[in-house]
């Protein structure tokens, strides 16, 4: 709240509150990817933009799941009616998801081993393939939900958090 001015100090428009992971299809994975998780979520609902396409402004609770190889998206309003689901296939991102963790393990590795000007090209290539899978996923959700990039590369940091599964 701007106190001088008696105005809320909140982004008008549609934000996410929640995101849940769906525990029947996200296996516990290694400490670096669960840091990842925790990150991403935290960070994705400190800042978002996030707009069912055909909905009013709201504030939206997501719940993610794999069932059958595809990207469910459960959308939900913060007090609890059901907007939407949306159900995507991870082909179009599973080529990118396998680069990502590639990297991703080879960063990980070079954190521990490597000088930082090794552990800063890994990273400016890490970031590069993130942005990539960002891109994808936004195309993918084209029509279907209005994101930002902040958003998407958040949500593609998720996707690939879900890949872990067993």
């Amino acid at each position: 709240m701007d106190e001088a001015h008696g105005e809320t100090t909140e982004p008008a428009g549609s934000r996410l509150v929640d995101v849940v992971l769906d525990e029947a299809s996200i296996a516990r994975s290694t400490p670096d990817v669960e840091h990842d998780r925790a990150v991403a979520i935290y960070d994705l609902i400190e800042e978002n933009s996030f707009q069912p396409v055909g909905q009013p402004p709201a504030n939206y609770v997501l719940r993610l799941s794999v069932v059958e190889k595809k990207l469910v998206l459960q959308i939900s309003r913060e007090d609890g009616t059901e907007v939407v689901t949306h159900v995507l296939s991870l082909t179009p991102l599973r080529k990118i998801v396998k680069d990502y963790d590639l990297i991703c393990q080879s960063y990980y590795e070079a954190i521990r081993h490597s000088t930082p000007s090794q552990i800063e090209a890994i990273d400016m290539g890490r970031r590069g393939v993130h942005n990539e899978g960002s891109t994808i996923l936004m195309e993918r959700l084209e029509g279907k939900i209005e994101v930002d990039m902040k958003t998407a590369r958040r949500l593609f940091t998720l996707v690939y958090a879900l890949h872990w599964k067993g």
